[in-house]
């Protein structure tokens, strides 16, 4: 059995479906490229399919992971070129590695968003994020299953900082854009929980919804604070001579 990994893409309009929407979606382009699937057993066989940490519904994202397994071996670039055109735009497959290690999940420890907070002047932003990094904790409220849930939205914060908005902005209108990393933790710390962080350490309340993009997600580097890419040690398998290699070209005569 081959097992395939794939990163994936929530782009434009398609922000807005949900996971559940986009597995329907993924399982119809499956078909649509005849995947050699493999099934899970039981009266009611599934695709073998494995999602990480899937972004929020109206979150795009430039960093989802799947795991496929399959029946037989296809060149996973192939594959990628088949499901991709099998997908509507938006919905995008670009990457795609054959599975040689294991723990893929275990590698999605951490987070980068980008906030645009359109009509937010720079200058507020800077002053919000300044005084949610100098607190030792920020406390808010989400609704979950069982009702109103409190708990700190700071310690899973590893960076915030506010970037520049590029100078040929169509519009004169101001914009805030916030570069974020968070870890993965429980309960999850979402983009939006750290901007009721930002409303209620600096009253910072942007006039219309925050637009919100995953840039990338991946093992967390404590050292530097950035996030590495969870396919590199794939990569770096499939790469490594086996040792059979060097053996065998010890022994070739001369």
């Amino acid at each position: 059995m081959q097992r395939i990994r794939l990163r994936y893409t929530k782009r434009g309009r398609l922000r807005f479906t949900s996971h559940r929407d986009f597995q329907r979606a993924f399982e119809r382009a499956l078909r649509r490229a005849e995947v050699p699937m493999a099934y899970s057993a039981g009266f009611t066989p599934h695709p073998k399919v494995s999602y990480a940490n899937a972004a929020p519904t109206g979150t795009g994202s430039e960093a989802e992971y799947l795991e496929i397994a399959l029946t037989a071996a296809r060149d996973p670039e192939k594959l990628r070129i088949l499901l991709d055109e099998s997908l509507p735009t938006g919905l995008d497959v670009v990457d795609a590695v054959e599975a040689r290690t294991s723990g893929l999940a275990d590698r999605l420890t951490a987070s980068v968003w980008e906030l645009r907070l359109d009509g937010v002047d720079p200058a507020d932003a800077d002053r919000a994020v300044e005084a949610f990094n100098k607190a030792d904790a920020v406390e808010v409220q989400r609704m979950a299953k069982n009702g109103v849930r409190t708990f700190d939205a700071r310690a899973a914060v590893v960076q915030l900082e506010t970037h520049s908005e590029p100078a040929d902005r169509p519009t004169d209108q101001p914009c805030a854009i916030l570069r974020l990393v968070v870890r993965h933790v429980t309960p999850a710390v979402r983009p939006d929980d750290v901007l009721s962080g930002l409303r209620a350490v600096a009253d910072l309340a942007p006039p219309v919804p925050a637009a919100v993009t995953r840039l990338a997600q991946g093992l967390l580097d404590e050292e530097t604070g950035t996030v590495t890419d969870p396919l590199a040690p794939d990569r770096e398998a499939a790469q490594a001579p086996t040792t059979a290699e060097p053996a065998a070209a010890a022994k070739a005569p001369a």
